[in-house]
This record gives structure tokens, sequence and C-alpha cells, in this order.
């Protein structure tokens, strides 16, 4: 993976540790789900389900256009 991939993606994976560290400093019951979809313009869409819903769109490696990583948070 290049700079630029590790970079658009690096929200995305900072935000699911983030997550792990609530889920697990929890006295009660968690529940983290994964959701991936493929979009057009050779980007993805991931979303994080975790009492809320936290949106990414991150490009697809290689890909040669501008990055477009962003994040919307939906109370669920």
């Amino acid at each position: 993976m290049n700079a630029k991939v590790d970079s658009d993606q690096q929200p995305v994976k900072a935000k699911l540790l983030e997550l792990v560290d609530d889920v697990l400093a929890h006295d009660g019951y968690g529940d983290i789900r994964v959701e991936v979809r493929i979009l057009k313009r050779r980007q993805k869409e991931v979303i994080l389900h975790c009492g809320k819903q936290y949106r990414y769109v991150i490009d697809f490696p290689g890909e040669q256009g501008a990055a477009s990583s962003r994040e919307d948070v939906n109370p669920a």
C-alpha cells in the first residue's frame, strides 16, 4: 500500500479502534458492526455501527484522483 491509501484509511481505522476501546471499557453489552459497500468512481463506503453510524467514503487502492475521505455521524 502506498502512503496516500494509508492516509485515506487512517480516519476509519482510528475510529474503529476508538469504538473497540469504548466497548471494552463499558461495563455492559457492546456491539460493533462494519459494513463496506462498493461505490462508483473507485470508492468504498465504510459504515461503522456502534450505537451511532459513522460513515466514511474512501478511495480504492491505486486511485489517481483526489481523496474524498469524509465522516458523517448519524444517531441510530
